[in-house]
């Protein structure tokens, strides 16, 4: 498992963890290349099957960044997404895979530190975690019916 580099999906706002990361960047920060940002509208957009799609597909981690609290360009969109990401934390937790592959954080635009720092925080996290218990099954499922 020393060898084992996460697979991480970061779901960012457009207005505030998108445009920090873009800031990280510039900045010339360095940050986990395994992070797979995807650019959402505002957090309030992404849904509990798209953390758990994004976990059945193979990624090992997933975090929804976002505006931080009372800043949010769609008033309440962030409160929205860590409602349910609670929901969803809960709900791996229930069916084994572990509700602390998921985690939601709260950013400025002007916070690219915190970008590359978070990223990079969470990357190792997962790293002690180990490996998706789906991605294990899957493979195994795969090698018994192939």
């Amino acid at each position: 498992m020393e060898n084992f580099e996460p697979v991480i999906v970061a779901y960012c706002c457009h207005y505030c963890a998108y445009t920090a990361a873009d800031m990280a960047g510039s900045m010339r920060l360095r940050y986990p290349a395994n992070v797979k940002i995807i650019r959402v509208p505002c957090t309030g957009k992404v849904d509990a099957i798209h953390i758990m799609k994004a976990l059945e597909k193979g990624a090992d981690g997933v975090y929804v960044a976002g505006c931080l609290e009372g800043d949010c360009h769609f008033k309440n969109g962030n409160t929205r997404a860590a409602r349910r990401l609670a929901y969803v934390k809960k709900l791996l937790d229930d069916i084994g895979i572990g509700g602390e592959r998921v985690e939601m954080f709260l950013m400025s635009a002007g916070m690219g530190e915190r970008f590359a720092q978070t990223a990079s925080d969470f990357t190792e996290k997962i790293r002690t975690l180990g490996p998706n218990p789906v991605k294990a099954a899957l493979g195994e499922a795969k090698r018994a019916v192939g």
